[in-house]
């Protein structure tokens, strides 16, 4: 499960870091909750949050970036009861919520939010977006998902979830209902605001927006005047066939998870190569891998610490979740059996695929892959010195060709703060991370000067006014 990787040899690449958290007790380290340390519980209090952001300020992370869930794990066991009894991500607070709070504190700090296509009707969502990237002055990113889980589909009264493919292809028309809203109704100009005339807007540069399609039927002013990106940052984490099709379409950054270089190189390349296919330069995407640093100020703590950690793996919580990811019920399935890639609607049918199909050379048991995912995720768990750690860090971008991390944690919030300590001027060091931020809003800050709004080639300007 440690990965601690040979010094990097590949030309100094900057290295982008989101932290990747959620608004609940477990997030992806099922049980750590119980550790002593661990602050998860706290996750109902304002200071919780207010800490985290200056803490990740302080790091210069470019973004905390929120995970989200409409629907409980109850695949496991056919009930809820497991994931309810040990927390397997349930409850599971709003992270739209939190993200005022944070940002009154920050300056520089982005917040990415996940929201569902799914779920969420297009007008109010879009205008919920618009407000946060207002009041943020422009920090946000959206987190583009479909749902795969049958208890949130029922739970917005559908009978079933919709087929993986429908999924993504009702999210395209969903994007495109998005953009003519974001990027179509006001005018950059449209806004006056003359105190001695006293009018606000000209209407003629207003615009009502028209959409009659399959999914969707729309006919609306947009309520929000254009936020400092019109739309915000457009973040996507499918890593199906289908989910890379939509990404080299609509993402501006791509979160990718799989247990090895093996697994994400091929995912970056094929989304890069789709992006050109959509008239997109590949390289007008930024790849976030999901990672987990364990770090001391020497190995051989790192490694205690890991030994240590891994006795608050709670093995059924860990189930409970992987069940539902996959839509299969673990509860009676030998932990020693090899687990078989099988697509089904109501999973997120990478979960299993990032390890047996794009990893051939390797058939993991139940076991061996409830135990990757129970620390941080289904991504690597780098463990070790600062230097070690940044020898990882830099040798995983060089071999993936990612540009940075989104990086999980076993305990909040001390692997952030720990990273924040003894990695982050490591890599400061070596100069390939950061030690200030850039201006502008939260597109800028990541891509450079003068890119605060969607590129001409990108889909949503095409329906600029």
């Amino acid at each position: 499960m440690s990965i601690v990787a040979k010094q990097a040899s590949a030309p100094a690449k900057k290295i982008r870091l989101n932290a990747f958290a959620a608004n609940g007790p477990v997030h992806l380290s099922p049980g750590f909750w119980t550790h002593p340390e661990d602050r998860s519980l706290e996750y109902k209090t304002i200071d919780h949050w207010l800490d985290l952001a200056r803490l990740l300020e302080r790091g210069k992370f470019d973004a905390l970036f929120l995970a989200d869930g409409n629907g409980v794990n109850d695949v496991y066991g056919g009930s809820a009861d497991t994931a309810i009894r040990l927390g397997a991500q349930i409850p599971r607070g709003d992270p739209f919520v939190v993200v005022p709070a944070m940002a009154a504190v920050t300056r520089h700090l982005g917040f990415g939010v996940t929201g569902n296509v799914s779920y969420e009707p297009c007008v109010p969502f879009a205008r919920r977006l618009t407000t946060l990237d207002h009041i943020t002055g422009g920090r946000i990113a959206w987190n583009i998902v479909t749902g795969f889980l049958a208890s949130a589909a029922k739970a917005q009264g559908q009978a079933k979830v919709t087929a993986h493919d429908t999924r993504y292809d009702i999210a395209d028309e969903y994007m495109e209902v998005m953009y003519k809203l974001w990027e179509g109704s006001w005018q950059d100009d449209a806004v006056i605001a003359d105190r001695a005339t006293g009018q606000f807007a000209a209407p003629e540069r207003v615009h009502k927006i028209k959409h009659d399609g399959e999914h969707f039927h729309v006919e609306a002013i947009f309520m929000s005047e254009p936020s400092p990106q019109r739309t915000p940052l457009l973040f996507q984490a499918g890593a199906s066939t289908r989910g890379r099709a939509f990404a080299g379409r609509h993402a501006e950054c791509v979160f990718v998870s799989g247990p090895s270089r093996q697994v994400i190189a091929p995912i970056v390349a094929d989304t890069r190569r789709k992006a050109a296919e959509q008239g997109r330069d590949p390289h007008d995407i930024r790849f976030f891998s999901l990672a987990t640093v364990i770090v001391a100020p020497t190995q051989a703590e790192a490694s205690a610490k890991f030994d240590e950690y891994t006795r608050y793996i709670n093995q059924e919580a860990a189930l409970a979740m992987f069940s539902s990811w996959t839509g299969t019920d673990f509860s009676s399935h030998d932990l020693g059996a090899p687990i078989p890639y099988v697509v089904r609607d109501a999973a997120m049918n990478s979960a299993i695929e990032s390890f047996t199909i794009a990893d051939p050379d390797r058939v993991w048991t139940l076991r061996e892959m409830m135990m990757h995912n129970a620390i941080g995720g289904r991504g690597p768990v780098f463990v070790g010195d600062p230097i070690s750690v940044a020898d990882a860090l830099q040798s995983w971008v060089a071999d993936t060709n990612v540009d940075g991390f989104n990086l999980s944690y076993a305990l909040m919030p001390n692997d952030f703060r720990d990273f924040i300590d003894l990695v982050v001027p490591e890599l400061q060091s070596r100069g390939v991370y950061k030690r200030h931020y850039a201006a502008g809003p939260l597109r800028e800050k990541l891509f450079g000067p003068g890119r605060a709004r969607v590129l001409d080639t990108h889909p949503a300007s095409i329906f600029r006014a």
